[in-house]
């Protein structure tokens, strides 16, 4: 393997990855709230359906993005609907929330199978894409996965150091010490669920913007599982989500690149190799963490007392 293969292979992981780290980011975000989002799927593939829609009719790929994110947040406030107000089962609702999207997107989506629309297209940084190596891995790529390189690092100083993301930190960990010192734990958890559904609406429409500029059924092709799984393996820290998704979008890039050459392995055995790799880092990361950094009131649902 030369080393420009090499090169373009480690810049296909990069591109491969940014849409599950935009829903890695998202379910980190509801998830550090107390709000466990398996929905991340069927959100994904409605922010793709959104995304591909409102570029096509608009012809400007930035409305689309804004769209995806969006239509995210409205499918994820029908998860708080049901979790923060009705008090249901936040295991079941995401699950729900995942066929129902599914569901949408390929009912709505089936008389836009194949057609191409306007998107995102590459943008070399200057100077940047000048560097030997680091240029042509990470700096010459469309606009969305530069402001993804900024998203983690944003999101890791504003769980930290801001107000708001102490808050949300709170109610994660003690929904009732939280109340208790006056924080107003609904709303930091709502703030939660629509922010995480922001997110993953930007990864769905990465994929029909920046990735395939096309549509067809099931586009998202199990990235929201897998987002689910990175959390775990970054032990809900957004900046090692980074490496986790890049992780992934690598073995993706990998056995696409391996079917393109020929490979005589079998091609069901290669599409199996991503979440193959999911099940091994849920082992290692079980094995390693034992659950012991997950928000200590995550998935537990509070009474609306407010």
């Amino acid at each position: 393997m030369t080393a420009e293969i090499v090169i373009a292979l480690l810049a296909a992981a990069v591109q491969s990855g940014t849409p599950i780290l935009y829903a890695t980011l998202g379910e980190i975000f509801s998830e550090r709230s107390g709000v466990l989002n398996l929905g991340v799927e069927g959100i994904m593939l409605i922010g793709a359906l959104a995304g591909f829609i409102t570029a096509k009719a608009t012809g400007a790929p930035l409305y689309g993005f804004l769209a995806g994110g969006v239509c995210g947040a409205l499918l994820a406030a029908v998860h708080g609907l049901v979790c923060l107000f009705f008090q249901g089962n936040q295991v079941v609702s995401g699950l729900a929330l995942t066929i129902l999207g599914t569901g949408l997107s390929s009912f709505w989506g089936t008389p836009f199978i194949g057609q191409r629309t306007v998107g995102f297209a590459k943008l070399p940084l200057p100077l940047l894409s000048e560097i030997p190596l680091l240029g042509d891995i990470f700096f010459r790529h469309d606009p969305l996965i530069y402001l993804s390189y900024l998203l983690a690092p944003l999101m890791w100083a504003f769980l930290r150091y801001t107000r708001w993301g102490l808050g949300l930190r709170a109610v994660g960990e003690h929904p009732e010490a939280a109340a208790a010192a006056g924080l107003r734990v609904l709303a930091y958890r709502w703030a939660g669920v629509l922010g995480g559904g922001v997110l993953m609406g930007f990864g769905g429409a990465y994929l029909s913007l920046a990735y395939t500029h096309l549509w067809t059924n099931g586009l998202s092709a199990g990235r929201g599982w897998i987002a689910v799984a990175l959390v775990i393996f970054t032990f809900w820290r957004p900046g090692r989500a980074i490496l986790g998704a890049y992780l992934f979008g690598g073995v993706m890039a990998f056995q696409l690149r391996l079917q393109a050459m020929g490979t005589t392995l079998p091609s069901s055995l290669l599409l199996m190799l991503p979440y193959g790799l999911t099940i091994a880092v849920l082992v290692f990361s079980s094995w390693r963490g034992r659950g012991t950094e997950a928000p200590a009131a995550l998935g537990i649902n509070i009474e609306p007392r407010e």
